[in-house]
């Protein structure tokens, strides 16, 4: 158990003698009075303990964890808890610890020798979805895996087992046959293609970004490629959500700074930029899921499968679908993001920036990370920032048309709010 981690448990289980036992004894405890939290409303802990008195299995622990988070288990009953260890190693979790057993007493010292056995496991979430599980997206198989003792990110083509489960629940009407032609092209064709992409633009960000940018997205470790030379898997290492947390506005600085040193030092578009692909590390505000990003200037007619692919992910993104309806209802009038409607775009990514400067609670694992106070002189000046860039005064002359301009936006406000009596008092 990491130091700065806190476990979370129910009442009843904080006060289980047993539990204090197996904290104190196997995660260095001290006297077994841990130190327990509850995360902010919404968000999910890092380490979940569990006893026989509370609801246990997989299935219902493993939406409760953040991804690489720990589940604890303790009971007095030795095959139960192999049972239950077994049972989440074929459900996304991977037992760090396989069932093991302590003695407990309230003998002082003697517990060691005298008490009664508690057996337990550790296990770590480390698939991003349960297996066998369909997300309204295609995505890729994502996990953690062990290297040279630590975790990175897997990232593979699915299976074709896996392609034709999401098409049959989305087309139940479709012949298997037809299911499963979709599926190869799925897993030969478009998943590679994505995924060599995706390789090469983390590789060009590793190669190009300054410092200390470079540390704020991931890095490719590995990667295995078929006989075609498309890439079938790679790592990468693990950019997790923990640090000391951000104000609003910082949080605002970093990710407008960043995404402004790819547009503009490096020439990429992420495209997809939604608060899922946000993390907060040491190192800062970082991106993550690089997948349907593009360099500035490419030509992605030159491959018509690509060109093909991103037309229609240029229509049917939620960020496009966003932007639609947000132009639709008169909530976006700048002439700034005409370019990047049902397009590959700069303005893409600063757009969807801009609006999610005011909620970035809607991730839950953002939550602990940034203080964000509604009503707050921080709160208001963002809101109002972003009705400036999305509904300027003069929709044809717009003053926000880059990350650049929003950074600069952003900075102007935080060196205002330091400024300020209320704050200088």
């Amino acid at each position: 158990m990491s130091a700065t981690m806190t476990p979370t448990a129910s009442p009843l289980t904080r006060n289980d003698p047993m539990v204090r036992g197996v904290l104190a004894k196997a995660f260095n405890g001290g006297n077994g009075s841990a130190k327990w939290d509850e995360p902010p409303n919404g968000a999910k802990p890092d380490i979940l303990v569990a006893t026989p008195a509370d609801i246990y299995d997989p299935v219902h622990v493993f939406p409760k964890l953040r991804w690489g988070g720990q589940f604890i288990f303790c009971s007095p009953y030795q095959k139960q808890v192999e049972a239950i260890a077994q049972q989440f190693s074929s459900h996304g979790f991977l037992v760090e610890t396989e069932p093991a057993y302590i003695r407990v007493s309230r003998v002082g010292w003697l517990r060691w020798f005298l008490g009664k056995p508690v057996y337990y496991f550790v296990a770590r979430k480390v698939h991003l979805i349960p297996p066998g599980e369909m997300t309204e997206r295609f995505t890729y198989d994502v996990k953690l895996v062990q290297r040279d003792g630590q975790y990175v990110v897997q990232k593979s083509v699915p299976t074709i087992e896996a392609v034709m489960g999401r098409l049959r629940r989305r087309f139940p009407d479709v012949a298997d046959g037809v299911i499963e032609s979709k599926a190869r092209k799925f897993t030969e064709k478009i998943f590679p293609l994505f995924l060599t992409r995706e390789t090469a633009m983390l590789q060009i960000l590793q190669r190009d970004l300054p410092k200390p940018y470079d540390q704020r997205i991931p890095h490719v470790i590995d990667v295995d490629k078929d006989e075609r030379g498309f890439v079938r898997r790679f790592t990468m290492n693990w950019l997790r959500n923990g640090t000391k947390p951000l104000s609003h506005i910082e949080f605002a600085r970093q990710s407008a700074d960043l995404l402004h040193i790819l547009h503009d030092h490096v020439g990429v578009i992420h495209l997809d930029l939604r608060l899922d692909n946000f993390v907060i590390t040491d190192q800062g505000v970082g991106f993550v899921d690089f997948g349907s990003s593009v360099r500035v200037g490419e030509d992605l007619s030159r491959n018509p499968l690509l060109g093909q692919l991103f037309d229609e992910l240029m229509r049917t993104s939620q960020i496009q679908i966003m932007l639609e309806r947000m132009t639709t209802s008169g909530l976006v009038t700048s002439h700034a993001f005409k370019g990047g409607y049902k397009k590959v775009d700069k303005s893409v990514d600063f757009f969807y920036l801009a609006v999610q400067f005011n909620s970035p609670h809607v991730n839950p694992d953002l939550k602990p990370l940034i203080l964000l106070h509604p009503g707050s002189a921080e709160a208001t000046a963002l809101s109002k920032l972003t009705q400036q860039i999305l509904k300027p005064s003069d929709p044809a002359n717009p003053v926000f048309t880059s990350a650049l301009d929003i950074l600069r936006g952003v900075i102007r406000i935080k060196d205002g709010l330091a400024n300020s009596p209320a704050h200088i008092s």
